[in-house]
């Protein structure tokens, strides 16, 4: 049986566009997805860059209202520059109006790290020959060694990024401390540190379907195991290390109210086109959206493949982990990368994220995966 097929959509920015467009291409592509049968539409959340996501909460709201039928989520709330309660409240009030197609997936971005996390990343079993730094491929799936964060070397976007989004002498809780608060807020058993109770109006009691994300075999990925969460993990982001998190997952797992079982989500990059050379040719200009986030200046807009140069040697260095494991190409050259992404991560449900200049294109990408993946077409009411 076909695992489910979902959409990551990070509302993409093109050359010569606007945010006000690429917010309309959003909608868009999410009715669009609806009607060919995927099963969740998911938006990210960055900000101060040139994606039209940065309040992922208020598009899911709008997405939600646009559809019907398809879930739709966070993938995922940076909870560290957000109090727990402005989350469950905000997914609450979209629940309210949308009961039982909500989805909160929250990431561990924008926290600071905790010793426990900091030796966990550093201690983590790679896939990868990392006395040679080798690439590895798994019965068809690319792995990489994992990327080194510290050949980026112009961090002062980030920090003054970072700084920007908290309030001045403001502190993120530990990631675990900050999930049990919105998991207890959430049920209705959230108590202040004086001992008062306090509930979430509306969010207590919302039939959202919260979601742990991580990236790497440590804190996330065993935090969603032993409380018995899905996890999703982004190999679209950290194909080095995704499927290391998804072992540290499975192995923590502990059955719960949610789940009897692990369920484990994978994401993967893909552009399809009706023959590889015309995927090739559309995606072309990924590595140079890749680089703008790696030198450190935030994902710039999306430029266009019929004009764009090329990269240079020293900056296809970068980024060649993450054109190595995009899955790029005709339906079935796509398709039996992501089978073999299942095939080895063992993934319940597969995430596709696309990015091309036209959205004519990423339509048309979503479409012949739809179609060649099996999807079951489900037509508009």
């Amino acid at each position: 049986m076909t695992i489910p097929l979902s959409i990551l959509d990070l509302a993409p920015i093109s050359a010569g566009s606007t945010a006000q467009q690429a917010l309309r291409n959003t909608i868009d592509l999410a009715k669009h997805a609806e009607q060919w049968g995927y099963h969740r539409y998911w938006l990210a959340e960055h900000h101060f860059v040139s994606v039209a996501s940065s309040s992922s909460t208020a598009l899911i709201g709008l997405v939600a209202a646009a559809t019907s039928r398809i879930r739709v989520g966070s993938g995922a709330v940076q909870v560290g520059q957000h109090t727990s309660i402005s989350v469950v409240e905000s997914f609450g009030i979209v629940d309210a109006l949308y009961p039982g197609r909500i989805d909160l997936g929250i990431g561990r971005s924008g926290h600071r790290r905790t010793e426990y996390g900091a030796e966990r990343a550093k201690s983590a079993r790679s896939v990868t020959d990392t006395a040679t730094g080798r690439t590895e491929v798994r019965d068809g799936v690319v792995v990489p060694p994992p990327f080194d964060y510290g050949r980026i070397t112009d961090r002062s976007k980030f920090l003054a990024s970072l700084e920007a989004l908290q309030l001045p002498g403001a502190q993120s809780l530990d990631f675990a401390d900050q999930v049990d608060e919105i998991r207890a807020l959430l049920g209705g058993t959230y108590t202040t540190s004086s001992g008062v109770a306090l509930h979430a109006v509306p969010g207590e009691n919302a039939q959202v379907e919260l979601w742990l994300f991580g990236s790497s075999a440590s804190e996330s990925a065993e935090l969603a195991g032993k409380l018995g969460l899905p996890f999703a993990a982004a190999y679209h982001v950290s194909p080095g290390t995704a499927l290391d998190a998804v072992d540290a997952y499975r192995a923590a797992f502990r059955p719960s109210e949610q789940l009897s079982e692990p369920y484990v989500l994978v994401s993967a990059d893909v552009v399809v086109a009706p023959d590889d050379s015309t995927a090739q040719h559309l995606a072309s200009t990924y590595g140079h959206w890749v680089h703008s986030i790696r030198s450190g200046a935030g994902a710039a807009v999306y430029l266009d493949p019929d004009t764009a140069a090329p990269l240079t040697p020293e900056q296809h260095r970068l980024v060649d982990d993450r054109l190595a494991t995009q899955f790029v190409g005709a339906p079935e050259t796509v398709v039996a990368r992501l089978e073999a992404l299942q095939r080895v991560s063992g993934a319940d449900e597969l995430l596709v994220t696309s990015v091309t200049h036209r959205h004519e294109d990423r339509l048309e990408s979503h479409r012949l995966l739809a179609d060649a993946w099996g999807l079951r077409a489900v037509k508009a009411a």
